[in-house]
């Protein structure tokens, strides 16, 4: 009552003349990210705003001798700002910290609340754990409930159930790309996303919003950081190094990074003995220019090239079972030479209109040219290899394998961007403009010969058991437009928010308009504030890009070659997902357990199969299917003071290929991935990181084969990483002076990759005799090996 009074006085007297404060601002987390719907109040009264979706705010008192302005929001500890005698116009910018409960020397968090698709991922915990890739965003992207990865060489992945091609990537608002023709872990080298360069990482499995483009499974958003002094980082392995520099002030902050890989020994495990020469870089620069408080320019720049040469020597594969084993010895001759160089530019101009509007001009380009070229022949033995066994031999026979593949693709991007705020609304659209060129040159083509009989056997003919040929010149421009509302509003019974949004796009090469409506609604009930519900769906479209259009045809007199299909059809997949999270405290610890349900039902598929990381597309419309499955995850402090979590995932594909009923191939029925962190009370410093992947195996089956002909099962892809880091230097082991005193903390670590030392399949070979019997030689992939690691940031 006394409350309502005092503001009913500090009205009358702003009727009366009284001078009054206007107090704004912008309320900050500790990244530096606006916290939207926070609560601003002036203690004592009942005046108070909550800040819009960019964390600004702005309110109007009566003059007093002392204000008190109080800012909170869930999850955030509250802050307290005292104004002495203020007047006119006051600004306030307070950065809030997640709510943390004093254990010891322990400091534990409580966990944010999500209630949208995009989940956000603190790269921090994994910053000295064991990475064979080197590409850390990915990899702990793997970890995470909903995604798997088969290849530990790569940064690809699949979520819920799609292909490595169904997943968007943004780098500060810029959709950027991958080279097209990787087809194995050891050609891929660097992902374009550089992890020290990294501020914010937001992941969306499912569901996300209609700004991010036409891909059918996930979205990923990766914020570069705008250094506000002189920083550094550097790490070094028996993998390669890295080095990142920035440097900022009011108006200005450039950040820059340079990588290099060379992980031949890591190479040296698999099962093809030689000589590997893979040699990786990569170099990016993120400058920022504020000319003024409403005007940011940035750049965004990266030059990358990947170069893969192999020469093989011999290779020796067992495998079967105890009972019916075999061996496959092969002795080569001839060497692979691959290069995968790409340039990437971005400039974005923003303006701010007002604390609620503003606007983004975007222009990008993307150049890549890639080169598959290898001649490698072979002489191969195919062994009964059980014991006892006498005379066991199965095949043995030559081939040769050619290919000359060149791929030059360049794209340029134009978009218009804007936010308005609006209340509790927020709009949020843009319109945008991308014009693809492609050139591509083919020729690749397989002899086999069997028991002194080339395959397939034709009398007094030598043929070729495989080829392929392509040559096209292509342009063609993309059109896009989306609009979108993002409510918020604290109701009597909870925190409501809602997304609805459509997404407007427009292919000239087949004449295909694509309308997408998505939506997604969260809920924070304040009867249970530890629980958050999600709800999410719509019409998600897959827009093929270059290799889901091509198809293979035969000329006049039979021989194959690769045609365009202009009639292809846009992938469709109508999605709904249903979860929550709820955190908690055991052990007087903070936890959070995370479940999600999810439907897609799809059609107009373009069916492909998967060899290692080679998509192989059908090119055309053919099949439809479904995707269901759960997700859960368990994220919390298993020990005090570490992050760790568990995810488990549960799916069911089916695709209706030639009228018969499949497994999609991306169909793996379970995962289990562990990523945990541990430290020795005794020597806080050495601290020690696992992570463990177990994985269902995928449905395959021969070349040029689809599964409705046949399929089986790979092995269950079983990884155990580990790694022991020991903190040489940190704030509370730093001298005060010296060399070593101008570094905030350096670590040198020891890995052991496939700490059990498991044979995972990534392919197979396929060796048939002239009785057209097919045997599957698989190619195993990188056995146990270490590393050891030294990095540090300044």
């Amino acid at each position: 009552m006394n409350r309502i009074l005092i503001t009913i006085l500090l009205m009358a007297a702003s009727v009366a003349g009284i001078a009054q404060v206007k107090i704004t601002g912008k309320v900050y987390d500790e990244a530096e990210q606006p916290i939207e719907f926070a609560t601003v109040r002036v203690l004592g009264t009942t005046i108070g705003v909550n800040t819009d979706l960019k964390g600004m705010y702005e309110l109007t008192v009566p003059a007093s001798d002392t204000i008190m302005v109080e800012f909170s929001c869930i999850g955030y500890s509250t802050v307290t700002r005292q104004l002495i005698k203020p007047t006119g116009t006051v600004t306030i910018s307070p950065k809030l910290y997640e709510k943390s409960h004093e254990l010891g020397e322990v400091v534990i968090t409580e966990y944010k609340k999500q209630t949208n698709t995009m989940q956000g991922i603190d790269l921090e915990h994994t910053r000295i754990a064991p990475d064979a890739s080197g590409n850390r965003v990915e990899a702990v992207l793997t970890t995470m409930a909903g995604v798997t990865s088969k290849n530990e060489m790569s940064s690809q992945y699949m979520v819920r159930g799609g292909s490595y091609d169904e997943n968007s990537v943004y780098i500060n608002g810029i959709e950027v790309y991958r080279p097209q023709l990787i087809s194995s872990g050891q050609q891929e080298g660097l992902s374009i996303i550089n992890s020290d360069m990294v501020s914010q990482v937001n992941f969306s499995t499912g569901g996300f919003n209609a700004e991010y483009g036409d891909k059918m499974s996930s979205a990923l958003d990766i914020t570069y950081r705008d250094p506000q002094a002189f920083e550094g980082a550097l790490s070094a392995s028996l993998q390669g190094g890295t080095l990142t520099l920035g440097h900022g002030t009011q108006r200005f902050s450039q950040l820059h990074g340079v990588r290099y890989k060379r992980n031949s020994s890591l190479m040296g495990s698999l099962e093809s003995k030689g000589e590997y020469d893979p040699q990786y870089f990569d170099y990016q620069t993120h400058i920022v220019f504020k000319p003024s408080d409403k005007f940011r320019i940035s750049l965004l720049g990266n030059v990358s090239i990947n170069h893969y040469r192999f020469v093989p020597v011999d290779r020796e594969t067992s495998f079967g079972t105890a009972n019916d084993a075999k061996s496959f010895k092969v002795y080569f001759d001839g060497q692979e030479k691959d290069k995968f160089e790409t340039v990437f530019g971005a400039l974005s101009l923003n303006y701010r209109v007002n604390k609620g509007t503003d606007f983004t001009l975007q222009a990008s380009g993307y150049q890549t040219n890639e080169l598959v070229a290898y001649d490698v022949h072979g002489e191969y033995w195919l062994d009964e290899a059980g014991a006892g066994t006498v005379g066991g031999e199965l095949g043995v026979g030559k081939y040769h394998e050619h290919e000359r593949t060149r791929l030059k693709l360049k794209v340029l991007d134009f978009a218009l961007k804007g936010n308005t705020g609006i209340s509790y609304h927020n709009l949020s659209y843009g319109v945008s403009m991308r014009r693809e060129s492609i050139y591509d040159r083919q020729r690749e083509w397989e002899w086999r010969d069997s028991a002194g009989y080339s395959l397939p056997h034709i009398a007094d003919e030598v043929n070729v058991i495989y080829s392929q040929t392509s040559h096209h010149d292509l342009s063609t421009t993309r059109l896009a437009f989306y609009v979108q509302d993002t409510y918020k509003v604290a109701l009597g019974s909870g925190l409501l928010s809602i997304n609805g949004g459509l997404r407007i796009s427009h292919w000239d090469f087949n004449k295909e308009t694509l309308f997408s409506p998505r939506f997604s609604i969260g809920y924070v009930p304040d009867g249970n504030n530890r629980l958050s519900l999600r709800l999410a769906g719509g019409l998600y479209y897959q827009a093929p890009f270059y290799k889901e259009y091509r198809y293979e045809t035969h000329d006049s007199i039979g021989n194959p070659y690769i045609a365009l299909n202009n009639e292809i059809k846009s992938q469709r997949s109508i999605q709904f997902i249903a979860g929550g999270d709820y955190t908690f405290r055991m052990m007087d610890r903070p936890f959070k357990f995370t479940a999600e349900l999810y439907y897609k039902n799809l059609s107009n598929l373009i069916p492909y199969e998967v060899d290692n990381l080679k998509v192989v597309y059908s090119g055309r419309n053919e099949s439809k299917g479904f995707i269901a499955g759960v997700d859960m995850k368990l994220f919390g402090q298993f020990v005090e003071g570490t992050d760790s979590w568990l995810s488990l995932s549960l799916m069911k594909t089916s695709e209706e290929l030639n009228g018969v009923k499949v497994p999609r191939p991306t169909d793996q029925r379970y995962s289990l991935a562990l990523f945990f962190t541990d430290y020795f009370p005794s020597v806080p410093r050495l601290k020690f990181s696992l992570k463990a992947l177990l994985s269902d195996g995928l449905p395959t089956t021969s070349p040029r084969m689809t599964r409705d002909q046949g399929y089986f099962r790979q092995p269950a892809y079983k990884r155990l990483d580990a790694g022991v880091s020991f903190m040489l230097v940190g704030p509370e082991h730093k001298p005060r002076d010296g060399f070593l005193s101008h570094f905030k903390d350096i670590w040198l670590g020891v890995d052991v990759f496939n700490l059990l030392d498991i044979s995972n399949v990534s392919s197979y070979y396929w060796v048939t005799d002239v009785n057209e019997i097919q045997y599957a030689v698989p190619n195993y992939l990188t056995r146990r090996q270490f590393n050891v690691r030294l990095s540090a940031t300044f």
